[in-house]
């Protein structure tokens, strides 16, 4: 109601002349998303609409995400990618047509989140966007400029603390330093995030949402704004500039070797080069990690990563689009993904965004069908689902043996159901070809042991169920080998991965997906099942993944990555 209320009221503020300065563009946009727009494929929040004569804005919006993609304006960076005339022409049409429809004030795209990152968009191609406009156009955007900035100012404060209210800020700090007359918007916003750097960046550089892409989006607009900062001449609030020096290591952990962040918590890989432009822009120089970043760890050998969810999942506001996803790993060789989750299903509804969330979604062990923390009841009004009854206590251990590094921990988010906490043991040699790992389900305290022993009576003595999940990445080409004690598993590059086990449990390879924003639907996939039953207070499997032997120590992965026109 107060965006609302505020969006109108900005029709009466008065408008920018121009820029005192403008920022260098530094948003990245994709060419091929830019010539799909040209050719009238709107693709937004996972809906493919053809639209070759209609304008964006008289477009039927399927859903509110779709409607937000919209009013963001981060398509402007995609056509600013492409940067010819149809491209500009394009740019142009949709930016004064939302002026027309949406700029005195209606609409959805009214938000301070979403205000932000039009405005930083605006300002950013400026140069692109009034290239061979008259007066009045040009009139036209100062002013539509000016009242968003407005608007931002009156509203930053009704943001969610996080990622929107990155964007509301550093939107209005863009604006304050750029526009013409409204150079006093500038240091009260310049204070605001400082204050929001110190409440929401942990000691360790994370966030509450332990989200790796957010946090990316975060570092993102905080060196965003410095830059803007440095280059009006002006110093960085030391807050806003220790955040930085916090988040760089952080995501440096979470990064694979092949670029990509590991995908936990609603988050995905993040556009291909935004984490090293990100981090060089920075100018935060690299630092060996100390222990856990937000909530991960990280093992390397060779060309070869391993993350490891291993804290407790988020609660709360911040939960709300968290998984259950305590042990899971995913496991990088060079430049491709070979263990990987399925990802956040948000962009293709409801309940694969709810599938996504839940144990088996992930790599790490799942107890008869369980998940290791539970959804809530949709809340009244907002239909958010937080994730609640999670593990609490997770201990970790991890140090160097003599060929590897070892990594150790559990968690009790079984116990309540089964008396069960999952132990789960992964060691990666020093160089990269080998992973040796253990998942343990124990019965330790009295109580737990009496709990296990009620589950065992429920199941008439026939023991609880678990499996063990490793979720394929969609390129990895695997077959069962040696009579189903073995798969092997062949990578572009050439590698061969070959995933062995003790023979205690089951083995089977399975159908999954693998859940990518910007899709129109999910890509199939493959995963490695073992299927076991616990029936004591102690049950062990142990299982490896390893490179062939006749894989040799370092592939030059030549195979080009041709443009997926797919998705489109």
């Amino acid at each position: 109601m107060l965006n609302r209320l505020y969006a109108r009221m900005s029709r009466r503020q008065r408008g920018a002349t121009g820029f005192v300065s403008q920022p260098e563009p530094r948003t990245i946009g994709s060419f091929a998303r830019g010539r799909q727009l040209i050719a009238g494929n709107l693709l937004f929040a996972g809906y493919l609409i053809e639209s070759k004569d209609t304008a964006l804005w008289d477009v039927l919006a399927p859903n509110a995400a779709f409607d937000a993609e919209r009013h963001g304006f981060a398509w402007l960076d995609d056509l600013a990618a492409v940067g010819d005339m149809a491209a500009r022409a394009r740019a142009q049409a949709w930016l004064w047509g939302w002026i027309a429809a949406h700029g005195d004030g209606r609409g959805p795209g009214w938000s301070p989140d979403l205000t932000g990152r039009r405005v930083i968009r605006w300002i950013n191609h400026a140069l692109f966007l009034l290239r061979g406009q008259d007066k009045a156009a040009s009139d036209a955007f100062y002013r539509a400029l000016s009242a968003q900035a407005w608007f931002m100012s009156k509203r930053w404060q009704g943001a969610v603390p996080g990622l929107p209210r990155f964007e509301a800020l550093t939107g209005l700090i863009y604006a304050g330093l750029s526009l013409q007359g409204r150079e006093d918007l500038a240091d009260p916003a310049v204070r605001a995030l400082a204050r929001e750097c110190e409440a929401q960046i942990d000691g360790q550089g994370g966030l509450p949402t332990r989200n790796p892409e957010e946090l990316l989006e975060v570092f993102t607009l905080l060196t965003w704004a410095a830059a803007v900062l440095h280059d009006v001449g002006r110093g960085v609030p030391p807050a806003h500039q220790a955040a930085i020096e916090r988040i760089a290591p952080t995501l440096r952990t979470l990064r694979h070797a092949d670029g990509g962040l590991a995908r936990f918590h609603g988050g995905g890989r993040g556009m291909e080069g935004r984490i090293d432009h990100a981090l060089a822009a920075s100018q935060i120089k690299p630092r060996r990690p100390d222990g856990l970043a937000m909530g991960y760890a990280r093992l390397a050998g060779g060309r070869t990563t391993v993350i490891v969810d291993a804290s407790a999942p988020p609660v709360g506001a911040a939960s709300y689009n968290a998984h259950a996803s305590t042990l899971a790993f995913e496991l990088t060789s060079g430049r491709r993904p070979l263990i990987v989750n399925c990802g956040s299903g948000a962009s293709f509804g409801i309940e694969w965004r709810r599938a996504g969330r839940a144990t088996p979604s992930h790599s790490t062990l799942c107890l008869d069908g369980y998940s290791c923390a539970r959804l809530s009841e949709p809340e009244r009004g907002s239909g958010h689902e937080a994730l609640v009854d999670g593990p609490r206590r997770v201990p970790i251990e991890i140090s160097e043996m003599d060929d590897g590094i070892k990594f150790q921990a559990g968690h009790d988010g079984y116990i309540p159901d089964f008396g069960l906490t999952h132990v789960r043991s992964l060691e990666l040699t020093f160089d990269g070809r080998g992973l040796a790992a253990e998942d343990m389900l124990l019965a330790v305290e009295r109580p737990d042991k009496r709990r296990f022993d009620k589950a065992m009576d429920a199941s008439v003595l026939a023991g609880i169920g678990f499996d063990i999940r490793l979720h394929l990445h969609p390129e990895v080409d695997a077959t069962v080998d040696l009579g189903g004690a073995a798969v092997s598993m062949a990578l572009k590059s050439g590698e061969i991965w070959v995933f062995r086990h003790d023979g205690v449990c089951a083995l089977t390879l399975e159908p999954s997906v693998y859940l990518e924003r910007g899709r129109l639907k999910p890509r199939a996939s493959q995963q490695i099942v073992l299927s076991g039953r616990a029936l004591g207070h102690h049950s062990r499997v142990r299982w490896s993944l390893s490179k062939a032997q006749d894989t040799a120590v370092a592939i030059r992965d030549l195979h080009r990555d041709e443009i997926d026109y797919s998705g489109f």
